[in-house]
């Protein structure tokens, strides 16, 4: 997978918008972040459950990683994008984004 293969499945999500967030894209909504590329684009993210992030890398281990520290303890995933298979990214995009869609949307902060 290339990392515009992974910003198509992401973008194909309704109401899913691409930001930038810490010099990265990021993908959004609900007003919020569900998946984003890091820096050089060699590595996608995604927001999942912690139990769902477990299951994804049991049945997939080259192609799902806990981020480091409480980022992965709290589901968000890392996904090697040479080693991931377009049907099984698409899967974990999908359950990120409802994982988003499920919550309501964040409030704003008072300036």
């Amino acid at each position: 997978m290339t990392a515009d293969d992974f910003r198509e499945i992401v973008l194909s999500m309704d109401g899913a918008a691409e930001g930038a967030h810490m010099k990265h894209p990021d993908f959004r909504a609900n007003g919020r972040v569900f998946a984003s590329l890091t820096p050089g684009e060699e590595t996608a993210v995604v927001k999942l459950a912690p139990e769902e992030q477990q299951e994804l890398m049991r049945l997939n281990p080259k192609s799902f990683v806990p981020a480091a520290g409480a980022w992965g303890r709290q589901g968000w995933t890392m996904v090697p994008l040479a080693a991931a298979k377009q049907p099984v990214v698409r899967g974990a995009v999908l359950l990120a984004y409802q994982g988003i869609i499920s919550q309501p949307p964040p409030r704003r902060r008072k300036k």
